[in-house]
């Protein structure tokens, strides 16, 4: 069992939000979280583990944490890759928003062919990153992810460039469009109140506004970079 399609939809999304609910955060991921990030029971996730683990994909030690095996996580990165070259599609030729592409690629991504998504891939350029920044695995699972941190880190005063924007919250994603705010933006934090749960951006040398630390989760920055620039 060496490529997604040797396995049912399920296990193929199981896999997927293992691996994507550890590349942005050290959190160990578990059954709870699991069962919330995919809708269902902790018996539905708990029963499904045990199978996706006596394949060989998962290793899951009693009260401790769900890891991918090297076997799962290539299969992963297959699933993360087909994911995000078909929103970056969906985008760039179909014309759908930023905050609409999550659902239609969760769907297509099963159904696709390899021949589909290495055409689609030749048809994009061989992007690197998706619509929302998050980088795109190449065919032999090979990706380079930036040294970013969350914008809700920075302290007053410093300046970024915001390099990935997380789909999991269509709202914030909507919210920054109309705000002009985008990936590769330069802004700076010009004042935090965390009695109000706030920071203030400003952005493209005088545009300002607030932003919820809730929100601000969302947006990833790499520090250092001119905010005028």
């Amino acid at each position: 069992m060496d490529h997604p399609a040797d396995l049912t939809p399920v296990g193929q999304d199981y896999l997927k939000v293992v691996w994507s609910a550890q590349e942005w955060s050290q959190d160990p991921v578990t059954t709870k979280l699991l069962a919330a990030r995919m809708g269902v029971g902790a018996s539905t996730v708990s029963e499904t583990v045990r199978r996706l683990s006596a394949q060989g994909l998962l290793e899951h030690a009693p009260y401790g944490a769900i890891e991918l095996t090297e076997r799962g996580r290539a299969l992963a990165l297959a699933m993360v890759r087909r994911h995000r070259l078909l929103e970056t599609y969906l985008v760039s030729e179909l014309g759908y928003g930023w905050d609409e592409v999550h659902d239609e690629a969760e769907v297509l991504e099963h159904a696709v062919s390899d021949l589909m998504i290495e055409r689609i891939d030749a048809r994009l350029g061989h992007p690197t990153r998706d619509p929302h920044g998050d980088p795109i695995p190449t065919p032999s699972g090979e990706l380079d992810s930036p040294p970013a941190v969350a914008l809700s880190d920075l302290a007053a005063g410093e300046g970024a460039v915001v390099v990935r924007i997380s789909d999991a919250d269509p709202d914030v994603l909507r919210y920054l469009a109309e705000l002009g705010v985008g990936l590769d933006t330069h802004v700076e934090v010009t004042e935090r109140r965390e009695y109000a749960g706030t920071v203030t951006l400003r952005w493209s040398g005088s545009s300002s506004a607030q932003l919820g630390l809730r929100a601000a989760e969302h947006v990833w920055v790499v520090r250092g970079s001119d905010p005028t620039a």
